[in-house]
């Protein structure tokens, strides 16, 4: 019966379409995420909706509904996207899911109370 019921799951991942699995996007130049973001960051165990807009020259400004603000660069290192910013430096990473293009930052260290943050573009 086991054996049956793995046959059946590995024949449903197998047929089914990858449409929804999140796939990591190589970013070759900062210009990729130039534009409007919206999304959450972690500040103080809470999450805050927060606003992103990125220049094509990889410099950002983020605003929080409360208006708390920080500004940075992205830029790439080693071919990994990083970013560095008023508040802390860290790795970022651009994937794409059903159309929609996800920026994930997340900090080497938590400063300032900032965590990870994750944005969605603005179309």
């Amino acid at each position: 019966m086991r054996r049956h019921r793995a046959l059946i799951l590995g024949a449903l991942l197998v047929l089914s379409p990858l449409e929804g699995v999140a796939q990591e996007k190589q970013i070759v130049d900062v210009k990729e995420l130039s534009g409007a973001w919206r999304g959450w960051v972690t500040r103080e165990q809470e999450h805050e909706p927060v606003t992103m807009i990125v220049d094509p020259d990889g410099s950002y400004r983020a605003m929080t509904a409360d208006t708390a603000s920080t500004e940075g660069q992205f830029y790439i290192q080693d071919g990994k996207l990083r970013y560095r910013s008023s508040r802390t430096i860290g790795t970022a990473s651009l994937s794409e899911a059903r159309g929609h293009s996800v920026l994930t930052m997340v900090p080497e260290e938590f400063v300032y109370g900032a965590g990870r943050a994750e944005y969605e573009r603005v179309e």
